[in-house]
């Protein structure tokens, strides 16, 4: 998943340092580079982005002022070096508030942040907005009706996925794509490796860059999916880890 961004900052250095930073960031894609909101404006006006990253204290017209005048908003991230437009950032419902000066791991996590965001509400149409809270999985010759709730992880394999259910220690055998079944599944469920899709409300922990399943199933965090995984542990999660 892509979010085409784009970026608004007055200043050269800073606009600048957005641009390496959102070049840094797999599953952001520059879509523009504006030196005001009113260039930015233009842009709009023939163009669509999922993300803004804009500065608050610009001539013509503020960061502030130019979301509140955009029809339909996309997720905006607020970048300033004053502390005092944090209320009214968060009125327009901003993804975040980055106070500079940022380093890239703050605009990594915010990224992080609106594309959780972006995701959900991709999800939802398919699944939660309908209510849809179970799936019929075709097995055999019959069509079995399982409870997403019940779904502990799915691991596929060629052709097939194996559905593994939280009450039942044989998996369903159906011939379908990861692509098929996560566009059903609700949004608390991740890829976690190029083989499996795991319901992260019915992991029992992690340890060692592995998801454990009592009693003694363990599955492996692939590399090109650490990144989301450790966004969506620090959403879901509190506390340090010790010394």
């Amino acid at each position: 998943m892509t979010l085409r961004t784009l970026i608004i900052d007055d200043e050269p250095i800073a606009l600048e340092k957005l641009r390496t930073y959102v070049s840094k960031v797999p599953f952001l894609e520059l879509a523009a580079a504006c030196s005001g909101s009113v260039m930015a404006m233009e842009f709009l006006a023939a163009n669509e982005v999922d993300l803004i990253f804009t500065d608050i204290n610009m001539p013509d017209l503020s960061g502030i002022d130019f979301i509140k005048s955009l029809h339909s908003a996309p997720m905006v991230i607020f970048t300033t070096a004053y502390d005092n437009y944090a209320v009214d950032s968060y009125k327009l419902s901003a993804v975040d508030y980055l106070l500079k000066p940022f380093g890239f791991d703050d605009f990594r996590q915010a990224a992080a942040k609106a594309l959780a965001l972006h995701s959900l509400k991709s999800r939802q149409p398919a699944s939660e907005s309908k209510g849809e809270t179970s799936l019929f999985i075709k097995t055999d010759y019959r069509y079995v009706r399982v409870a997403t709730d019940n779904i502990l992880y799915v691991k596929g394999y060629g052709e097939y996925l194996q559905i593994y259910l939280a009450d039942n220690p044989s998996p369903l055998v159906t011939l379908s794509s990861f692509a098929a079944i996560r566009e059903k599944l609700p949004a608390h469920f991740l890829q976690v490796h190029r083989s499996y899709i795991v319901n992260m409300q019915l992991i029992d922990r992690v340890e060692r860059a592995r998801i454990v399943f009592e009693p003694d199933t363990y599955i492996p965090i692939g590399d090109s999916y650490k990144n989301e995984f450790a966004d969506y542990l620090t959403r879901f999660s509190i506390g340090r880890p010790g010394k």
